[in-house]
């Protein structure tokens, strides 16, 4: 899949509309368009990358920027005491549907274990 097809892509560069929480020259989050918790923001590299199964040792700075964004939205929200679930899934058997590497920051509500 091509970067113009890639629906965050689009969204990371303006021309699909989205509710931004943040943004910066590497990282995007959103609110997620039908959510699962009171919290759902999904965090997605600026860059096109496919899923994590694509990442490698030199991503190191884009983990930790998204881990870092993700634990300061969690405390803006409020939720961050309380917990929140930060999860990426990677390929159909995961429940991948958009093929854009991205997080789902849940929160706001008993987060049941294990998943799915």
């Amino acid at each position: 899949m091509s970067a113009s097809d890639c629906l965050f892509c689009r969204i990371a560069e303006g021309t699909i509309p989205a509710r931004i929480a943040h943004a910066d020259e590497a990282v995007i989050a959103f609110h997620d368009i039908a959510p699962q918790a009171p919290v759902h923001l999904l965090l997605i590299p600026r860059r096109h990358v496919g899923s994590a199964a694509e990442l490698g040792t030199e991503d190191g700075v884009l983990l930790a920027q998204i881990h870092a964004l993700a634990a300061r939205l969690a405390r803006e929200a409020g939720v961050a005491e309380s917990g929140f679930r930060l999860v990426t899934n990677s390929g159909p058997d995961a429940g991948q549907s958009v093929h854009h590497l991205h997080w789902h920051l849940l929160a706001g509500r008993h987060l049941g274990w294990p998943p799915g």
